[in-house]
């Protein structure tokens, strides 16, 4: 599968490439294969802008593979603005499901974290709660912080 990787403040990430579409964002440094697709350069360079605070938001074909309960998760968490966060009861409310674990879960199975923002749902009382990637909370606390410094950083005109 076509994948490239990159070097973030977080450590080595690869992002993978399916039929014209992101469908995996994972930590680590996978073997180079010689196919960095535009597409795949599209999303690193996405994400270093992200991690530069220059972008708070991405314009990337995603596919992630998963139940459509699951998908609707994570189409849920889409919706939630950068800087923000929303409990996982919040996002139950808002897809029609009450078991706040199920919403957790589906959290943790996300293929593409950052690009799925997963990291933005915290516990009913604004704790953190968990979090798959990296070194977990503190992996979590620092994509919040990025968000909130970069969405209330003076802008001179639209990000691009």
């Amino acid at each position: 599968m076509p994948h490239a990787s990159f070097h973030t403040p977080l450590g080595p990430m690869t992002v993978f490439e399916r039929d014209g579409a992101v469908v995996a964002l994972e930590w680590g440094e996978a073997p180079p294969d010689g196919a960095a697709t535009p597409l795949l350069r599209r999303a690193v360079g996405q994400l270093q802008d992200y991690f530069d605070g220059t972008r708070d938001a991405f314009d990337l074909p995603l596919a992630p593979q998963g139940t459509p309960f699951q998908r609707r998760v994570w189409d849920a968490l889409c919706r939630i603005p950068p800087g923000e966060t929303r409990s996982y009861a919040e996002i139950g409310r808002e897809i029609g499901c009450r078991a706040a674990r199920a919403i957790g879960q589906a959290n943790g199975r996300n293929p593409i974290p950052i690009l799925i923002p997963c990291h933005r749902v915290v516990a009913a009382d604004g704790s953190l709660g968990g979090y798959s990637g990296g070194e977990g909370p503190a992996t979590k606390r620092y994509l919040l912080q990025l968000e909130r410094r970069a969405t209330a950083a003076p802008r001179g005109g639209s990000l691009p």
